[in-house]
């Protein structure tokens, strides 16, 4: 099966970052966020990725070309311009980057790989949020249910410290840093798709969330997966500092590998 990852926005609320590199190229870890993405999906089995680029696409590109590279030690011998890898490793993938345009919406970039993504169901995310659901369950699940869409439903945590106060109240006696949050149920992305909702899709302006995901709704053939484990976006430096936090701690949810 293949993953399809969106990789082309812009990243404006992380501004800090992303004006020398695209949002899923924002590192956790000494990784992009991308990287953890795949390793999530990898950790079940899905090792064949298409990346849908666009802003600073080729940040990502010139990422892959060089990912040997990365991740392995390396003498280089300037005497004789040689180059000998040391214990190199690599992942088992295959990515295919895409060039879906810069100002290309969600559908639209979904749209253009069509002809990579071929006849069989395949997976569908953003690239910039992380989540420790079954991807192995939810495939399980998409089959199931015999619909075309499958989209992963997910509960997001409150964005700002919760504190208990009566009317009257004063003294504080309750405080919570990551409290929950209204109870609503919101797209957490991690789509299974069937290759036919591609035709839902007008053209490079449909945003995936409005008139395709509306339409599946109406047709009645999208399911929601209900993941009640980590899920959490990167959209500010915030939200990236608080991954950041959970990895060197050691105690980030989403690694499953």
């Amino acid at each position: 099966m293949k993953a399809v990852i969106l990789a082309g926005g812009l990243g404006t609320r992380i501004s800090e970052e992303t004006t020398i590199k695209p949002k899923p190229m924002v590192e956790i870890g000494g990784k992009p966020i991308l990287w953890h993405i795949m390793k999530t999906y990898a950790a079940h089995g899905i090792n064949d990725f298409i990346i849908c680029c666009g802003y600073k696409g080729y940040v990502i590109k010139e990422y892959f070309a060089n990912y040997f590279l990365h991740m392995s030690d390396v003498t280089f011998d300037m005497r004789f311009n040689q180059m000998n890898v040391h214990c190199g490793y690599a992942e088992p993938w295959r990515v295919t980057l895409v060039d879906t345009g810069e100002s290309t919406m969600t559908g639209g970039r979904l749209r253009r790989v069509k002809e990579h993504v071929g006849n069989s169901t395949f997976c569908f995310t953003y690239g910039d949020g992380v989540s420790n659901v079954n991807i192995t369950r939810l495939i399980e699940f998409h089959k199931q249910q015999k619909l075309q869409a499958t989209l992963t439903a997910v509960q997001p945590p409150g964005r700002f410290g919760a504190i208990c106060l009566a009317e009257e109240q004063t003294l504080i006696t309750s405080f919570k840093e990551k409290p929950g949050g209204d109870g609503a149920w919101i797209n957490g992305g991690y789509f299974v798709l069937e290759p036919e909702v591609i035709d839902y899709i007008a053209d490079d302006s449909t945003v995936w969330e409005q008139q395709p995901l509306e339409k599946l709704a109406h047709l009645e053939q999208l399911s929601a997966y209900k993941h009640d484990g980590f899920w959490q976006p990167m959209d500010t430096l915030r939200d990236k500092n608080y991954l950041e936090e959970l990895w060197k701690k050691g105690i980030a949810p989403w690694k499953v590998w």
